[in-house]
């Protein structure tokens, strides 16, 4: 990417980082505080053995992400716009049903989040929610989209401490390489985590923001190679934030105490980073959780917002003012103070995070079969996808929806 940046006039340099940010953004995202505790449970329980999936998932990721984007860039419609064109507006419904789902679960995760780390420092939870849902609705209606994409990819950025937590775990290569090779899929429990894993990397929510997203920005066709240089860097960047949070348990619980309880976020945060001091480790955690969870509390929210106005057809952009689309800033006010009240009225963020996760991994199909048709219908010919290619795209989407279905249903059975 870097040689791609210095082959251009510096027009072209700065017409290139203008563009940058929707596929940035849905990455860090995608590794929310749901994700960070699917990761954490992960190295705790199976040690390694699920990190080779964090690096399969990297292509996987990859792949859809890249069609969403196609389809934002060259129809210059919305994902769930697009399905109410070529299926109906029934079939819109459905899907976009699916995205409602899935962005309550992730905001209910993404405040606990908050409210763990806030009670890290003896913050009480209403206060941090209070906090972080004001803050967030606060810059909605006095922002731009640009203003709130910098915000976000700035937040977001500090999800990157779960390296440095890593990296100061000391893990050691050999039983990395060790437990590559180890994948138990004859275990209910590991198939379970798996599945957890699966919807923790593609969720539905992420398909309609970096849709509606390369919209709002008014970017076209001719973004595309950006488009695709920046979600390719961000799927890499999502997973090595993953597998180090995995790695970074595994090497610790994992290795010493892989029994013990990690029912709350400062269980976790005290597990993992006690290596560091309890002062500088409560500091990382805090710092990476709140990136984590505040980035997609944002993301997710515009989602919402973005996902029912492209289906009912009400004026849905940061552009307008709050009062020309009542509706959009409603919805996406109305998400944010209702998941802040379930949380307020306490629950268990662990395996609220998790069962999420493995929510998502099952409505894989029906996300995955929209954007899978929509992008051998909606796209013009010069841009839609065929050949071989086609084939193997159906595949992967296919086989990655199967395996979350199948994998879900037995975990959960057992």
């Amino acid at each position: 990417m870097s040689d791609f940046i210095l082959r251009r006039s510096p027009l072209q340099k700065l017409a290139w980082f203008a563009a940058l940010g929707p596929g940035l953004i849905v990455m860090l995202a995608d590794t929310d505080a749901g994700s960070i505790i699917t990761a954490a449970q992960s190295g705790a329980q199976w040690g390694y053995r699920l990190l080779l999936l964090q690096l399969l998932l990297v292509p996987i990721l990859y792949v859809v992400q890249e069609l969403t984007a196609r389809l934002g860039l060259v129809t210059g419609r919305g994902h769930g716009e697009l399905i109410a064109q070529h299926f109906g507006r029934a079939w819109a419904w459905l899907s976009v049903s699916t995205l409602a789902v899935a962005c309550v679960g992730a905001l209910i995760t993404e405040l606990s989040g908050l409210a763990g780390v806030g009670l890290l420092f003896d913050v009480p939870v209403g206060i941090t929610v209070s906090l972080a849902t004001g803050a967030i609705i606060l810059m909605a209606l006095t922002g731009t989209y640009r203003s709130v994409e910098g915000v976000a990819v700035s937040l977001g950025l500090f999800e990157l401490a779960f390296v440095g937590v890593a990296w100061a775990a000391d893990p050691e290569p050999a039983q990395m390489l060790a437990g590559l090779a180890r994948m138990p899929l004859g275990d209910q429990a590991y198939l379970y985590l798996v599945t957890a894993n699966i919807g923790a990397v593609i969720m539905p929510w992420m398909i309609f923001y970096q849709q509606s997203a390369v919209v709002e920005k008014g970017l076209g066709p001719a973004q595309l190679k950006i488009a695709r240089a920046e979600t390719a860097a961000g799927a890499v960047l999502t997973q090595v934030i993953m597998a180090a949070v995995l790695v970074a348990t595994a090497a610790t619980i994992g290795r010493a105490r892989p029994d013990a309880p990690l029912d709350t976020v400062q269980q976790i945060s005290d597990a993992l980073t006690p290596f560091l001091g309890p002062r500088l480790g409560r500091l990382v955690f805090a710092a990476g959780m709140s990136g984590a969870a505040l980035v997609a509390a944002i993301v997710v929210s515009l989602t919402a917002a973005w996902g029912v106005g492209e289906v009912a057809g009400y004026k849905r952009s940061l552009a307008h003012h709050p009062l020309e689309a009542p509706w959009f800033y409603g919805i996406f006010s109305f998400c944010l103070i209702a998941a802040a009240v379930l949380v307020a009225s306490g629950v268990n963020l662990v395996q609220l995070s998790i069962g999420v996760q493995v929510l998502n991994a099952l409505l894989l199909p029906i996300v995955l079969g929209f954007l899978y048709l929509l992008a051998l219908r909606a796209l013009p010919q010069a841009w839609r996808i065929k050949g071989v290619y086609a084939w193997f795209v159906g595949a992967v989407m296919a086989l990655t929806a199967g395996f979350g279905i199948v994998a879900g249903l037995v975990g959960l059975a057992g």
